[in-house]
């Protein structure tokens, strides 16, 4: 029986906080600047040295990233502010890689919730926010980007009040404080006619109202590993949050994983997090994030104990993939040429290896040895792992991207997601006419300065190549974002691409001649002299059905002079794609090769005696019967 002297001690110890750490995550929109805001705290904390070269987005490291301008994997960081040490949790705004912040949510206390000040709430805002709130985090509102020439900080502030209720916040979650900043320059304001020319009122209102990580160094320890990262000299590191207890080098642990697994191991090294580095250190406590080295097996959602009677964790769980593509072995006659790695079971194994690394993406064997289903939440996502998986030298064929087809109450039900398009006005017309005949409804409309922002709902399955059109039809002046938006009965057939294949018929190296008389029929894909084999697609046949052409044919010369003049060759630039144009490209009868040089469309059956004839390819029957 507890005497009350347990009790009051029981309840000082719910009431201890370790005041000395801050713990929360930046999210927001994508391009709503929290990179960048993440490169001014670390200016202005102190990290860097005066004379110390610095890059714009320090914290995107990814060579993918970089080239694309955008956050793919969520990272933190540390900063120190008046001795009080905050760990920065970097997330991405693409709704393709929402996986990434719910997983880094478990890591957090708080959240600051970055908003545009001209293009105010966005669909990913709408997400990072719901997540917050299911993971009981209150946020602190940044309206940044407040020296825009467009900037409407007033209307965006109405526009979030309206997000929240819209969310069921209640009464305490509206009383959010309010940050008006211009991340690039580092400044920070509590009030839009403030004169601050730093981010001290964002880093006040930080400690202010951040709630400190509960101090619970007393209990059991327990560890949620919520990412893993693998380092030549030391091996696999997993990064994780100390919910209870303290951990120390070279102590002994339980590994806590799925379905009940329990596996011994030893901490060989400590880490915590000071500015862009790693800090060795010899022992850390409840409320630190830490990386630990040592222990091999090890995956995202265990939890680490130093004892086999202590509970685990909950697993960080996520929202359910939507596409997913088939990859495959590459039995083309270019195979092998270019990659390292091409067996089945180098593809699979790597595979496996981005499952465990990425909480969102579902990893399974196909209907063959060669073929594995990879789930992911988007195109964008699994285009992600194509090109790290080329540059890394391994060499796959990839299908048509499908949606996930879920059965509920004995019904076919497709994933739906809710699309926001921000255009000008001329180009309303277009854009809802070609949606419509990709099963959209338009559900709102709203006009945002000069632009207009219309907000559908579409089956994913219509949206799969439809980015590249959209593109094309509003002369690049286009932004589409979508966030899922649940699960839908089967809408029938949709739209799809209106265009045929020019398909070679033969093995050989395109000529000059050759393709100068194809340009009539379509868009070329191959310039002069590129290496084609029998079945490659190798331009866009400007009809519905598909056309065997012949790119190897050369000029028959003679020695008798032409009365005439001959026509000079002249060919328009063909058509390169990117990995992500070309995936939205590809039909159902058609497969992607990717290799660490080339990316090309082929036909699935190469030889064109044996192929179907396709002549129609206005309509998606896919699902029905």
């Amino acid at each position: 029986m507890l005497t009350s002297g347990h009790r009051l001690l029981e309840m000082a110890l719910l009431l201890v906080r370790r005041n000395d750490i801050r713990n929360f995550a930046i999210v927001a929109h994508i391009d709503h600047g929290k990179t960048t805001l993440v490169d001014a705290m670390l200016g202005q904390s102190g990290i860097f040295r005066e004379n110390e070269a610095r890059v714009e987005r320090v914290l995107d490291s990814d060579a993918q990233e970089r080239e694309r301008g955008i956050t793919i994997l969520a990272k933190n960081t540390a900063v120190s502010y008046r001795g009080v040490k905050l760990n920065v949790l970097d997330t991405p705004g693409h709704a393709d890689f929402g996986g990434e912040v719910e997983r880094v949510l478990t890591l957090a206390d708080g959240v600051i919730l970055l908003v545009d000040a001209a293009e105010g709430p966005l669909p990913q805002t709408r997400f990072v926010l719901s997540k917050a709130f299911e993971a009981g985090l209150r946020p602190i509102v940044v309206i940044n980007k407040i020296d825009r020439p467009d900037a409407r900080p007033d209307e965006v502030l109405d526009e979030v009040y309206d997000l929240f209720i819209d969310l069921g916040a209640d009464e305490d979650a509206l009383d959010f404080p309010v940050i008006y900043a211009i991340g690039r320059e580092g400044i920070a304001r509590r009030a839009l006619d403030d004169v601050s020319t730093t981010l001290e009122p964002l880093f006040e209102t930080i400690l202010e109202r951040i709630p400190a990580p509960d101090d619970r160094t007393p209990e059991p320890l327990q560890v949620l590993i919520a990412n893993t990262e693998y380092d030549d000299y030391v091996g696999r590191i997993a990064i994780g949050r100390i919910v209870a207890g303290e951990i120390s080098r070279n102590q002994s642990i339980t590994v806590l994983g799925a379905e009940g697994s329990r596996r011994s191991g030893r901490v060989m090294r400590l880490y915590t997090f000071d500015g862009l580095k790693r800090k060795e250190v010899d022992k850390a406590s409840s409320g630190d994030i830490i990386a630990l080295a040592g222990i091999e097996a090890v995956e995202i959602g265990d939890t680490i104990a130093d004892r086999e009677s202590t509970e685990p964790l909950p697993r960080i769980e996520v929202d359910p993939p939507t596409i997913q593509m088939t990859f495959m072995v590459n039995d083309s006659p270019f195979s092998g040429r270019e990659g390292k790695f091409v067996t089945s079971r180098q593809i699979r194994e790597r595979l496996l290896k981005a499952g465990r690394q990425n909480v969102s993406l579902r990893i399974a064997d196909g209907i063959t040895p060669d073929q594995f289903e990879v789930r992911g939440r988007g195109e964008l996502q699994l285009a992600v792992l194509v090109e790290q998986m080329r540059r890394e030298g391994f060499e796959m064929a990839l299908s048509r991207p499908e949606v996930v087809v879920k059965e509920i109450d004995g019904r076919p039900h497709e994933p739906l997601e809710e699309v926001t398009i921000d255009i000008p006005d001329d180009y309303i017309g277009v854009v809802t006419e070609k949606l419509a005949g990709r099963k959209g409804q338009m559900f709102k409309m709203d006009h945002v300065g000069s632009r207009v922002r219309l907000h559908f709902r579409v089956p994913s399955r219509g949206l799969i190549g439809f980015r590249t059109e959209f593109l094309t039809d509003t002369r690049g002046t286009g932004v589409l974002t979508t966030l899922f938006g649940g699960w839908a009965p089967h809408a029938g057939p949709v739209a799809r691409r209106p265009t045929g294949a020019l398909v070679s018929d033969r093995a050989g190296r395109a000529t000059p001649y050759a393709l100068f008389n194809l340009q009539p029929r379509g868009r070329l894909f191959i310039p002069p002299g590129t290496e084609v084999y029998e079945g490659m697609v190798v331009g866009e046949h400007a009809r519905d059905n598909d056309l065997d052409v012949n790119v190897c044919r050369e000029k028959k010369l003679t020695n008798i002079r032409a009365a005439g003049k001959d026509e000079n060759t002249i060919l328009t630039p063909p058509r390169v794609m990117s990995l992500e144009q070309a995936i939205e490209f590809i039909d159902d009868d058609e497969l992607l090769e990717v290799t660490p040089g080339a990316i090309r469309v082929r036909k699935k059956i190469r030889a064109a005696n044996m192929r179907p004839k396709r002549t129609t390819r206005d309509l998606d029957v896919e699902g029905q019967d």
